[in-house]
């Protein structure tokens, strides 16, 4: 049988697994419990959410890829170090990107976005994936897991912003109407806690529409 014969397809069924199952069964924030603290401090305005979402799946991805390229050549005995050094480094240049860009969101995303540095999900995936994958398995299980996570963020964000201040993405929402008939904003859907009835919300729907996930 030729080599080419023998390569997997690009989006193979097993591929295709790699960004699916990060939605559903394997979500690094509802069944695996990771990058909690960001649900909790970024999920104001869906604004931040998104921004830190594309951030933390950038940096994912890329992660990913720069580990799996370099598995073979990183000792075991420094591979935490090394991984370290390469997420720092990527954080930094998004960091550097947010400011350039989108420098109002960046001042409200402060220090979170250093933090990514110490995301559990970004440690996670580069131990327990790309130092035993090749490059393109490793960019697809980042892009799902940075997705998955991203889901997460956005929804709590969504109804944080919705119900705390009446508003999405910095725009009015909620008619002018149901304030004068006496309708007032949650006050208490802007603290932390709040995040996290949304996330054992969506992890009771989660479980309920999926009866595998009971035993997780």
């Amino acid at each position: 049988m030729s080599e080419v014969a023998k390569r997997e397809p690009l989006f193979s069924k097993k591929n295709k697994k790699l960004i699916t199952d990060p939605l559903n069964d394997t979500n690094p924030v509802t069944i695996q419990v990771l990058g909690i603290c960001s649900a909790l401090a970024v999920t104001v305005q869906m604004s931040n959410a998104i921004v830190m979402s594309i951030s933390v799946m950038a940096v994912l991805i890329l992660g990913n890829v720069i580990v799996s390229l370099l598995r073979n050549l990183i000792p075991g005995k420094i591979r935490i170090i090394v991984q370290l050094v390469i997420v720092a480094a990527l954080v930094i240049i998004v960091d550097q990107v947010l400011k350039a860009y989108v420098y109002d969101v960046s001042k409200q995303l402060s220090v979170f976005v250093g933090l990514i540095i110490t995301n559990c999900i970004i440690m996670g995936r580069l131990e327990a994936f790309a130092l035993g994958n090749k490059p393109w398995a490793s960019a697809l299980d980042g892009l799902g897991n940075g997705i998955g996570y991203g889901v997460v963020l956005v929804i709590v964000a969504f109804f944080k912003e919705l119900l705390g201040s009446g508003k999405l993405m910095g725009f009015d929402i909620i008619p002018e109407s149901f304030y004068e008939f006496g309708y007032m904003n949650n006050g208490l859907m802007l603290l932390p806690p709040s995040s996290l009835v949304i996330v054992a919300i969506y992890i009771w729907i989660q479980k309920s529409r999926n009866p595998k996930l009971i035993e997780n």
